[in-house]
């Protein structure tokens, strides 16, 4: 076991449940933000060129457990025509909000959604503002 997988596993001791999801939580979304498509599940295809007409969102219900990185997720699913390089600033800052300033999961996910939603408005506006 390295120094690091120690160092971990002695905080994660320390901590509540509740900051012990967190803290996996996070993990898990700082491995998404490795590879081609930092928010894309591993093992999902480029994404394909744009086409001629706006794809519409796909109908993804969230989990009754939905935290921050399940949402991403949900999102990422709905919307599968954005580019996830353009979503990931925005969404790292709304995750370190998360885990820095502790604010709530509710709040986060509705940030999530919103810049979700206006890179939607945009891509639409490629097409004429369908």
């Amino acid at each position: 076991m390295t120094e690091y997988e120690k160092r971990i596993l002695a905080a994660l001791e320390r901590l509540s449940e509740d900051q012990q999801r967190q803290l996996v939580d996070y993990a898990e979304f700082l491995v998404g933000r490795t590879g081609g498509d930092p928010l894309a599940e591993a093992g999902e295809p480029a994404q394909p060129p744009e086409p001629a007409q706006p794809e519409a969102p796909k109908a993804v219900e969230p989990a009754a457990d939905e935290g921050p990185v399940k949402a991403i997720k949900r999102l990422r699913a709905t919307y599968p025509m954005l580019d996830a390089t353009k979503l990931l600033d925005e969404t790292t800052s709304i995750m370190s909000k998360r885990y820095i300033q502790d604010k709530p999961e509710g709040e986060v996910i509705e940030e999530l959604e919103a810049v979700f939603e206006r890179h939607y408005r945009h891509y639409l506006d490629q097409f004429g503002g369908d």
